[in-house]
Protein backbone atom coordinates (compact mmCIF):
# COMPACT_ATOMS: atom_id res chain seq x y z
CA UNK A 1 0.00 0.00 0.00
CA UNK A 2 1.36 3.39 -1.22
CA UNK A 3 1.84 6.15 1.94
CA UNK A 4 -1.41 8.07 -0.02
CA UNK A 5 -3.47 5.00 0.40
CA UNK A 6 -2.82 4.75 3.87
CA UNK A 7 -3.78 8.45 4.36
CA UNK A 8 -7.03 7.52 2.43
CA UNK A 9 -7.96 4.73 4.24
CA UNK A 10 -7.18 6.85 7.73
CA UNK A 11 -9.01 9.79 6.83
CA UNK A 12 -11.81 7.30 6.20
CA UNK A 13 -11.64 6.27 9.33
CA UNK A 14 -11.79 9.24 11.20
CA UNK A 15 -15.08 9.95 8.84
CA UNK A 16 -17.17 6.70 9.60
CA UNK A 17 -16.20 7.40 13.73
CA UNK A 18 -17.23 10.46 13.72
CA UNK A 19 -20.39 9.48 11.92
CA UNK A 20 -20.90 6.55 14.99
CA UNK A 21 -19.97 8.93 17.71
CA UNK A 22 -22.89 11.39 15.96
CA UNK A 23 -25.11 8.37 15.80
CA UNK A 24 -24.66 7.44 19.73
CA UNK A 25 -25.12 11.07 20.83
CA UNK A 26 -28.54 11.57 18.70
CA UNK A 27 -29.99 8.06 19.85
CA UNK A 28 -28.78 9.46 23.41
CA UNK A 29 -31.07 12.63 23.21
CA UNK A 30 -33.26 10.64 21.74
CA UNK A 31 -33.59 8.09 24.96
CA UNK A 32 -33.12 11.09 27.41
CA UNK A 33 -36.39 13.03 26.06
CA UNK A 34 -38.66 9.63 25.87
CA UNK A 35 -37.46 9.20 29.77
CA UNK A 36 -38.31 12.46 30.45
CA UNK A 37 -41.54 13.22 28.64
CA UNK A 38 -44.67 13.17 30.50
CA UNK A 39 -46.81 9.91 31.02
CA UNK A 40 -49.81 9.53 29.48
CA UNK A 41 -52.53 11.45 31.79
CA UNK A 42 -54.47 9.94 33.85
CA UNK A 43 -58.32 9.01 32.65
CA UNK A 44 -60.85 11.99 33.59
CA UNK A 45 -63.86 11.50 32.20
CA UNK A 46 -66.77 8.78 32.40
CA UNK A 47 -69.83 7.79 30.13
CA UNK A 48 -73.66 8.80 30.09
CA UNK A 49 -76.66 7.03 29.09
CA UNK A 50 -80.24 7.37 28.83
CA UNK A 51 -83.07 5.26 28.95
CA UNK A 52 -86.95 6.72 28.39
CA UNK A 53 -90.08 5.54 29.74
CA UNK A 54 -93.26 6.89 29.03
CA UNK A 55 -96.16 6.98 32.23
CA UNK A 56 -99.77 8.39 32.44
CA UNK A 57 -101.37 8.48 35.76
CA UNK A 58 -98.24 7.75 37.50
CA UNK A 59 -97.87 3.94 36.15
CA UNK A 60 -96.54 2.82 32.70
CA UNK A 61 -97.84 3.32 29.88
CA UNK A 62 -100.29 1.36 28.38
CA UNK A 63 -100.96 1.42 24.58
CA UNK A 64 -103.51 0.93 22.38
CA UNK A 65 -106.71 0.83 25.46
CA UNK A 66 -109.04 4.11 26.02
CA UNK A 67 -108.69 4.10 29.77
CA UNK A 68 -107.31 7.39 30.60
CA UNK A 69 -109.19 10.35 31.07
CA UNK A 70 -107.59 13.77 30.71
CA UNK A 71 -107.87 17.15 32.89
CA UNK A 72 -110.75 18.17 30.34
CA UNK A 73 -112.60 14.76 31.39
CA UNK A 74 -111.93 13.58 27.96
CA UNK A 75 -111.49 9.68 27.67
CA UNK A 76 -108.85 8.69 25.14
CA UNK A 77 -106.11 6.01 24.80
CA UNK A 78 -102.00 6.37 23.16
CA UNK A 79 -101.33 4.41 20.52
CA UNK A 80 -97.65 5.73 19.57
CA UNK A 81 -95.71 8.76 20.55
CA UNK A 82 -92.64 9.81 18.46
CA UNK A 83 -90.69 12.91 19.34
CA UNK A 84 -87.17 14.37 19.42
CA UNK A 85 -84.82 16.18 22.70
CA UNK A 86 -81.70 17.80 21.20
CA UNK A 87 -78.86 19.99 23.23
CA UNK A 88 -78.77 18.24 26.17
CA UNK A 89 -76.61 19.68 28.92
CA UNK A 90 -75.40 18.79 32.43
CA UNK A 91 -75.36 21.28 34.69
CA UNK A 92 -72.05 21.89 37.15
CA UNK A 93 -70.42 23.55 40.24
CA UNK A 94 -68.02 25.11 37.20
CA UNK A 95 -68.90 24.46 34.33
CA UNK A 96 -71.99 23.16 32.20
CA UNK A 97 -71.44 20.28 29.48
CA UNK A 98 -73.57 20.03 26.36
CA UNK A 99 -73.71 16.83 24.52
CA UNK A 100 -72.67 17.01 20.67
CA UNK A 101 -69.99 14.90 20.26
CA UNK A 102 -71.25 12.42 17.83
CA UNK A 103 -74.93 13.34 17.64
CA UNK A 104 -77.05 16.17 19.28
CA UNK A 105 -80.41 15.25 18.65
CA UNK A 106 -81.84 12.21 19.53
CA UNK A 107 -84.73 10.84 18.59
CA UNK A 108 -87.55 8.25 20.47
CA UNK A 109 -90.26 6.07 19.14
CA UNK A 110 -92.49 3.82 21.25
CA UNK A 111 -93.07 1.21 18.96
CA UNK A 112 -88.75 1.10 18.60
CA UNK A 113 -87.14 -0.41 21.51
CA UNK A 114 -83.88 0.57 20.38
CA UNK A 115 -84.59 4.18 20.74
CA UNK A 116 -85.09 3.83 24.16
CA UNK A 117 -81.45 4.11 25.51
CA UNK A 118 -79.12 6.28 24.16
CA UNK A 119 -75.71 5.87 25.23
CA UNK A 120 -73.94 8.96 24.63
CA UNK A 121 -70.40 9.04 22.77
CA UNK A 122 -69.69 12.38 24.54
CA UNK A 123 -66.32 11.78 27.21
CA UNK A 124 -68.14 13.52 30.02
CA UNK A 125 -66.00 15.56 32.52
CA UNK A 126 -65.81 13.39 35.71
CA UNK A 127 -67.59 15.58 38.82
CA UNK A 128 -70.66 16.25 40.52
CA UNK A 129 -73.67 17.79 38.16
CA UNK A 130 -76.58 19.53 39.76
CA UNK A 131 -79.31 18.90 36.99
CA UNK A 132 -80.05 18.00 33.16
CA UNK A 133 -82.04 20.91 30.94
CA UNK A 134 -82.73 19.77 27.56
CA UNK A 135 -84.42 21.54 24.14
CA UNK A 136 -87.66 19.48 23.60
CA UNK A 137 -88.14 19.49 19.79
CA UNK A 138 -84.95 21.19 17.59
CA UNK A 139 -83.95 24.18 17.73
CA UNK A 140 -84.62 26.63 14.94
CA UNK A 141 -80.43 26.79 13.61
CA UNK A 142 -80.53 23.01 13.71
CA UNK A 143 -84.16 22.37 12.52
CA UNK A 144 -83.46 22.24 8.78
CA UNK A 145 -85.67 20.30 6.28
CA UNK A 146 -83.78 17.09 4.62
CA UNK A 147 -80.60 16.69 7.29
CA UNK A 148 -82.26 12.85 8.31
CA UNK A 149 -82.26 11.09 4.92
CA UNK A 150 -83.24 7.66 6.37
CA UNK A 151 -86.30 6.14 8.35
CA UNK A 152 -87.60 6.81 10.75
CA UNK A 153 -86.21 10.35 11.81
CA UNK A 154 -87.47 11.13 8.08
CA UNK A 155 -90.82 10.14 8.58
CA UNK A 156 -90.86 13.10 11.26
CA UNK A 157 -90.54 15.87 8.31
CA UNK A 158 -92.35 18.17 9.26
CA UNK A 159 -94.50 20.30 5.67
CA UNK A 160 -92.34 22.70 3.96
CA UNK A 161 -95.34 25.24 3.52
CA UNK A 162 -96.25 24.71 7.64
CA UNK A 163 -92.42 25.92 8.00
CA UNK A 164 -90.38 23.19 6.87
CA UNK A 165 -87.71 20.82 9.39
CA UNK A 166 -89.18 18.13 11.57
CA UNK A 167 -92.03 17.59 13.97
CA UNK A 168 -91.29 18.08 17.65
CA UNK A 169 -93.64 15.52 18.78
CA UNK A 170 -96.15 13.04 17.60
CA UNK A 171 -98.28 11.74 19.97
CA UNK A 172 -101.09 9.68 18.41
CA UNK A 173 -104.11 8.67 19.82
CA UNK A 174 -108.18 8.07 19.83
CA UNK A 175 -110.91 9.82 22.21
CA UNK A 176 -114.22 9.69 22.53
CA UNK A 177 -115.93 13.07 21.84
CA UNK A 178 -119.31 14.57 23.07
CA UNK A 179 -121.38 12.38 20.97
CA UNK A 180 -119.64 8.90 22.16
CA UNK A 181 -117.47 8.57 19.10
CA UNK A 182 -114.33 7.20 19.13
CA UNK A 183 -112.38 10.10 17.47
CA UNK A 184 -108.31 9.59 16.18
CA UNK A 185 -106.53 12.61 17.25
CA UNK A 186 -102.75 13.90 16.17
CA UNK A 187 -101.26 16.05 19.17
CA UNK A 188 -98.06 16.90 17.04
CA UNK A 189 -95.92 19.98 17.79
CA UNK A 190 -93.99 21.74 15.65
CA UNK A 191 -93.34 25.10 13.68
CA UNK A 192 -96.44 27.35 14.04
CA UNK A 193 -98.01 29.05 11.37
CA UNK A 194 -99.35 32.80 11.39
CA UNK A 195 -102.26 33.33 8.89
CA UNK A 196 -103.57 36.45 7.00
CA UNK A 197 -106.97 36.74 8.11
CA UNK A 198 -108.47 37.54 4.71
CA UNK A 199 -106.54 35.47 2.26
CA UNK A 200 -105.44 32.96 4.76
CA UNK A 201 -102.02 32.42 3.17
CA UNK A 202 -99.27 31.84 5.60
CA UNK A 203 -97.51 34.76 6.65
CA UNK A 204 -94.69 33.98 9.23
CA UNK A 205 -93.85 31.12 11.49
CA UNK A 206 -93.14 30.01 15.10
CA UNK A 207 -90.66 28.57 17.03
CA UNK A 208 -92.70 26.30 19.43
CA UNK A 209 -89.38 24.18 20.83
CA UNK A 210 -88.47 25.17 24.63
CA UNK A 211 -86.32 24.33 27.23
CA UNK A 212 -86.96 21.61 29.71
CA UNK A 213 -85.29 21.63 33.27
CA UNK A 214 -85.22 18.14 34.29
CA UNK A 215 -86.51 18.37 38.19
CA UNK A 216 -84.43 15.30 40.57
CA UNK A 217 -81.61 14.99 38.22
CA UNK A 218 -78.31 15.93 40.29
CA UNK A 219 -76.24 12.71 39.11
CA UNK A 220 -72.45 12.09 39.55
CA UNK A 221 -70.02 11.29 36.64
CA UNK A 222 -67.24 8.94 37.63
CA UNK A 223 -64.12 8.35 35.98
CA UNK A 224 -64.35 5.58 33.60
CA UNK A 225 -67.74 4.68 34.59
CA UNK A 226 -71.26 5.06 32.82
CA UNK A 227 -73.79 6.93 34.71
CA UNK A 228 -77.46 5.55 33.87
CA UNK A 229 -80.43 8.18 33.98
CA UNK A 230 -84.01 6.91 33.55
CA UNK A 231 -86.08 9.80 32.12
CA UNK A 232 -89.61 9.21 32.25
CA UNK A 233 -92.09 11.20 30.21
CA UNK A 234 -95.57 11.84 32.09
CA UNK A 235 -97.93 11.49 29.47
CA UNK A 236 -101.18 13.03 31.01
CA UNK A 237 -99.23 16.13 32.08
CA UNK A 238 -99.32 17.59 28.65
CA UNK A 239 -102.88 17.97 28.60
CA UNK A 240 -103.62 19.71 31.88
CA UNK A 241 -101.24 22.11 33.84
CA UNK A 242 -100.90 25.15 33.02
CA UNK A 243 -103.71 24.60 30.84
CA UNK A 244 -106.54 22.22 30.60
CA UNK A 245 -106.50 20.80 26.99
CA UNK A 246 -109.57 19.57 25.37
CA UNK A 247 -110.07 17.45 22.79
CA UNK A 248 -113.53 18.43 22.17
CA UNK A 249 -112.54 22.29 21.99
CA UNK A 250 -109.48 21.65 19.57
CA UNK A 251 -109.79 18.65 17.71
CA UNK A 252 -107.95 16.09 16.06
CA UNK A 253 -105.52 18.05 13.69
CA UNK A 254 -103.49 20.42 15.04
CA UNK A 255 -100.78 20.93 12.97
CA UNK A 256 -102.08 24.49 11.44
CA UNK A 257 -104.06 25.45 15.08
CA UNK A 258 -101.00 27.77 16.06
CA UNK A 259 -102.75 28.43 19.33
CA UNK A 260 -103.42 24.78 20.72
CA UNK A 261 -99.72 23.94 19.84
CA UNK A 262 -98.96 27.06 22.39
CA UNK A 263 -101.01 25.35 24.79
CA UNK A 264 -99.30 21.94 24.07
CA UNK A 265 -95.76 23.53 24.31
CA UNK A 266 -96.96 25.76 27.61
CA UNK A 267 -97.83 22.12 29.16
CA UNK A 268 -94.31 20.90 28.37
CA UNK A 269 -92.08 22.52 31.39
CA UNK A 270 -93.02 19.28 33.75
CA UNK A 271 -93.55 16.28 31.36
CA UNK A 272 -90.52 15.16 32.24
CA UNK A 273 -88.79 13.47 35.60
CA UNK A 274 -86.56 11.26 36.71
CA UNK A 275 -87.27 7.43 37.49
CA UNK A 276 -83.78 6.95 38.84
CA UNK A 277 -80.16 7.50 38.44
CA UNK A 278 -77.80 4.78 38.60
CA UNK A 279 -73.48 5.99 39.13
Amino acid sequence: MQPNDRGACLNNDMKANRLLILLSIILLIITACKKEADPDPAPSSGKICFEFHHYCDGLPLDFDIRKYVNAAGNEYMVNEIQYFISDVTLHGADADYTIDAWKDIHYVDTDIASTHEWKVFDEIPAGDYTGISFTFGINEEKNQSLMFTDHPESLMFWPQYLGGGYHYMKLNGKWLDTNQFERPYDFHLGIGQIYDQQSGEVTGFIQNYFEVEVPGSSLRIDVGEETLIDLVMHVDRWFKNPHTYDHNYWGGDIMQKQDAMKVGCENGWDVFGVLSVDF
